[in-house]
């Protein structure tokens, strides 16, 4: 996982920094593997949640959303990134209000053309609500505002860095979302942390098998699998091997069937450069990914990100671009084709 400085550690906190100028870019205890808990309500996701790519609004020169759907026909985003305030408050990057601002305005047009959003709460940088929020009561109520201010179905919970490495906070964070569960009938929840080439680490792991002691019908425990620091074969190879240890670990957190354990996985790549020197997820690679998913019927298959989903240009941002040839939205079409 993320071992080097790249676009997904410190543009969120350039974001915070600059804070609205940014948006001129935008469109307007330890568990152990106890009894097995009750599958998650995998009906609950309509077809088209399962292809959610990322797009951040605040950096990274966005596109509208609208004409992503247009051009790449996808219907659903994950939004990215719900950070703290500073306290147990959620703003967009830390710094921009739920209400009344452009990322609400996004989320309308983008449903006005017909899709939907999933809200992502985390990422590496900035201010944690998990590390920020002192219980799990108090932390839910963070994740409910989000809810409640975009009547959302679907969140996202992207934990990594100190979120994710802190045993306490991984037990808030689970505890939390079982609250999040109770009080919304029917939300479909992720859990999206980093992985290995082989699967889940021993932290990882811990994180799935605390859910499972917990209760937590979680729609979705899913891996980064990039950021590896070296693996074997090809990168969809690579992803293919942690996407098994992933479904190997549920499996056996939660006393799933096979089949069962397949849906209640999924995967968010990284197209084009990632933030490891010499390691690059092609168009190939994506198509990889998405043979498996369409065999085992992942709960999700997203990716980081629809900003970069582009070629670079003579002083394009990293974060604006894939750095590698490409046409407009080529990952992202690849993507749209799975459907649970």
């Amino acid at each position: 996982m993320h071992k080097s400085i790249g676009v997904r550690r410190t543009a969120p906190l350039l974001a915070a920094a600059l804070g609205s100028a940014t948006l001129l870019l935008a469109p307007a205890a330890t568990a152990s593997a106890a009894t097995a808990a009750p599958p998650a309500p995998v009906a609950a996701a309509v077809p088209a949640m399962a292809a959610a790519p990322y797009e951040y609004l605040g950096w990274g020169s966005p596109q509208k959303p609208t004409d992503v759907m247009k051009a790449a026909g996808v219907k659903w985003f994950t939004l990215a990134f719900i950070l703290s305030d500073g306290g147990c408050n959620p703003k967009w990057d830390g710094s921009r209000a739920l209400k009344g601002g452009s990322d609400e305005a996004a989320i309308t047009s983008i449903r006005a053309a017909g899709g939907d959003v999933v809200v992502s709460v985390g990422g590496w940088s900035g201010n944690k609500l998990g590390e920020k929020c002192s219980s799990a009561s108090a932390l839910a109520g963070a994740y409910q505002k989000v809810i409640d201010a975009y009547k959302l179905k679907a969140l996202d919970i992207d934990i990594e860095d100190t979120e994710f490495s802190d045993a306490t906070v991984r037990q808030r964070v689970v505890d939390a979302l079982k609250i999040v569960k109770t009080k919304n009938p029917g939300i479909v929840t992720y859990v999206t942390m980093g992985t290995t080439p082989s699967g889940p680490d021993a932290t990882g792991k811990d994180l799935i098998k605390r859910g499972a002691a917990a209760g937590l019908a979680n729609d979705g425990w899913v891996i980064m699998p990039f950021d590896f620091g070296g693996h074997s074969g090809t990168m969809g190879q690579a992803s293919v091997s942690a996407l098994e240890g992933l479904k190997a670990a549920v499996k056996s957190a939660y006393g799933y069937s096979d089949d069962a354990a397949y849906r209640h996985i999924g995967v968010s790549s990284m197209n084009g450069k990632t933030d490891e020197a010499g390691e690059t997820v092609t168009t190939a690679d994506f198509r990889t990914i998405l043979a498996y998913a369409q065999q085992h019927h992942l709960a999700r298959y997203a990716f980081w990100s629809v900003n970069r989903d582009r070629a670079c240009g003579a002083g394009t941002d990293a974060d604006a671009c894939s750095g590698v040839a490409q046409s407009p939205y080529e990952f992202t079409k690849i993507v749209v084709q799975y459907q649970g």
